[in-house]
């Protein structure tokens, strides 16, 4: 039986998953600016650039609560599948 789902289309968990990773590569950067003063021996930067490192951990949570909801509806539809 097909999916009548289209290719391109978002499923469940798909922008959790998008939001997350952006989040993320906002956080790494963040934190390879915040960690290069610190070798190169000048003045380090305020707290909020170490606070803005902390959005690595924030989007990679984001980014898991999207592949558990992925996952939570990829089980649904194949328990509706085999209940057909």
């Amino acid at each position: 039986m097909r999916d009548k789902t289209q290719a391109n289309s978002a499923g469940p968990g798909d922008r959790l998953i998008r939001a997350g990773a952006v989040v993320f590569f906002i956080g790494a950067v963040a934190t390879l600016v915040t960690v290069i003063p610190l070798f190169l021996g000048a003045k380090p930067f305020p707290t909020y650039m170490y606070l803005l490192s902390m959005l690595m951990g924030v989007g990679f949570l984001v980014a898991g609560a999207g592949v558990l909801q992925s996952a939570a509806a990829g089980r649904r539809q194949a328990r509706e599948a085999s209940a057909r």
